[in-house]
């Protein structure tokens, strides 16, 4: 009886470190799997503020460059007609592909989602709607087009011949930045055609409006600032002849 006893006892005292010993095998596990996440994120972490410290670097130097390059056609076209046309239609060519900052006067729209529909049943049903998409900023950039806008940005980027305008998720990108509403437009140009392409009746801004996205302006502005697009454009498609 008493070996018994003494059998399932010791049964019992097996099960129960075998139970403990399952039990530190996992958390031993988790905590190295926690260490290795933590190590990787710190890893990735100094990757990217590594690349970020080149692109600053590499970004100062091109604009040295830029600079160096001005100063150096204005050297050599000093006191030659000729080449002071060609050097300042290089300034106009560069103006129009975005490549500059420019001023002037123009117009400025802000879109931006509406965080109140919340409170409006019929709204909740389909939230999407009063969202600014990326559909909606091309809308109103092809309006200002047609309208002769010579510059126009979106939240400080420009928008050139290769820009692209997509959605990520909650975000849009342009020109590979992702920004976020508010969207503050902004345009170059003739302020009575740039205004008057979008307040036309039926025109973008009144189906955005219809569609309870919050909508300001747009309002004439006489002194406009728009940067040059920082980024490169490659053309790879055609070719000069």
């Amino acid at each position: 009886m008493k070996k018994k006893q003494i059998a399932i006892t010791l049964g019992i005292v097996c099960f129960i470190l075998t139970i403990a010993i399952a039990i530190q095998l996992k958390t031993i596990r988790n905590t190295n799997t926690t260490i290795s996440q933590s190590l990787a994120d710190n890893a990735l972490r100094d990757e990217v503020l590594k690349w970020k410290e080149k692109y600053d670097v590499t970004y100062k130097e091109l604009a040295s460059s830029e600079k160096e390059l001005d100063s150096i056609r204005k050297e050599a076209t000093r006191n030659d007609t000729t080449s002071q046309a060609k050097q300042e239609e290089i300034k106009q060519n560069n103006m129009l592909l975005g490549m500059t900052n420019v001023q002037g006067s123009g117009i400025e729209i802000v879109l931006k989602d509406n965080l109140t529909a919340s409170n409006d049943p019929l709204l909740t049903l389909n939230p999407s709607n009063v969202i600014v998409h990326n559909i909606d900023l091309i809308e109103v950039i092809n309006a200002l087009k047609n309208a002769g806008a010579e510059a126009i940005s979106v939240n400080g980027q420009r928008v050139v011949p290769t820009t692209s305008i997509t959605c990520v998720g909650n975000v849009i990108k342009i020109n590979g930045q992702k920004i976020g509403s508010p969207f503050v437009i902004r345009a170059i140009g003739n302020q009575e055609l740039l205004y008057g392409s979008l307040v036309i009746p039926g025109g973008y801004l009144n189906i955005l409006k219809d569609a309870h996205v919050v909508v300001e302006g747009p309002n004439k502005v006489d002194h406009i600032n728009i940067e040059k697009y920082d980024g490169v454009i490659n053309f790879k498609y055609i070719k000069s002849r």
